[in-house]
């Protein structure tokens, strides 16, 4: 059975995943490839796979060092799975390295629980939001994320507020010197700023909406046990359960305002949504349903370009 299988952590589900993600990424983005067949295409191309295949390992990673989920396979499939079933995400070079940098910024985030090296953590995942940003724009909200966890878990220091400020005032003038060197031109807020786009015409295409229906109603079903599990843990697991559904909401937000609508903007989305799924998944309840349901996952991204 698929969830007896993805129950468990061993290297070959990684492996599987990794094979799985590599095998769609490369369809998605032979014609783009071949049409402009340059070395730095091939290596930019490359970069972002690089990039896509460690998300998934860092998003692992994540879930196993702060026990969000059990040690499963499930988060990873699920990211994948979910990643995969919009080819535009796979096309989209700026979204999956910006995906990655908030990856690296929810890692600082929800390891201030720790209440270790607490500035320099509010400093690091700052700074990976800011980078993020500059590859897309709407991703400089999950700032929010960032004193979310200073509310949390280091609220008593005045100079923790003041930390994001600095990166960001940092991160300003490497970029700055960088264009300047590079570009003789100052960064200017014209070349970062990416106007929001209200015109959700592309979700009327099955490919786009059909996914999307099933992941929103996955959501919902999961939902429900996440705030059970919310519910039954202790203090310090409370706040780090919420960390995650804060990071749900303002990914939600960042589709809303992004500047495209044609699922690529969903891909900040499914970072926690694999976690809140992954605790039903590995729950013990409703096996049979379970079975049919990840089946289903799976089949998702592989039948509908046969059929759509």
């Amino acid at each position: 059975m698929l969830t007896s299988f993805f129950s468990k952590s061993k290297p070959v589900i990684l492996l599987t995943v990794i094979l799985f993600m590599t095998v769609f990424y490369i369809l998605a983005n032979l014609k783009p490839v071949f049409q402009e067949f340059e070395m730095y295409t091939i290596f930019t191309k490359f970069g972002v796979l690089l990039s896509f295949l460690v998300s998934a390992m860092v998003l692992d990673f994540i879930a196993k060092k702060n026990e969000l989920t059990k040690r499963s396979g499930f988060k990873i499939l699920i990211f994948a799975v979910c990643s995969v079933s919009f080819w535009a995400i796979l096309q989209d070079n700026q979204i999956i390295v910006a995906n990655f940098c908030i990856l690296l910024s929810l890692r600082r985030v929800i390891s201030l629980k720790s209440r270790k090296d607490i500035p320099l953590k509010i400093f690091d995942a700052t700074f990976w939001i800011c980078i993020a940003s500059l590859f897309y724009f709407w991703s400089i909200l999950f700032i929010f994320i960032v004193y979310s966890g200073i509310l949390f878990h280091a609220i008593n220091y005045f100079k923790n507020w003041l930390i994001p400020l600095v990166a960001i005032f940092i991160v300003f003038i490497l970029v700055t010197a960088f264009h300047l060197l590079v570009n003789d031109a100052f960064y200017t807020w014209a070349a970062w700023f990416q106007e929001s786009s209200f015109e959700f015409e592309n979700y009327q295409n099955l490919s786009v909406l059909i996914p999307i229906s099933i992941i929103l109603a996955l959501t919902l079903w999961t939902l429900s046990h996440y705030f059970k599990l919310f519910q039954k843990s202790g203090i310090r697991s409370r706040l780090t359960y919420m960390l995650v559904f804060i990071t749900l909401l303002i990914s939600v937000f960042v589709a809303i305002l992004s500047p495209v609508k044609n699922g690529s903007e969903l891909l900040f989305f499914f970072v926690p949504f694999s976690i809140i799924a992954s605790n039903y998944f590995d729950s013990n309840k409703e096996k049979g349903f379970k079975e049919v349901l990840l089946i289903a996952l799976i089949l998702m991204p592989i039948l509908l370009p046969i059929f759509l």
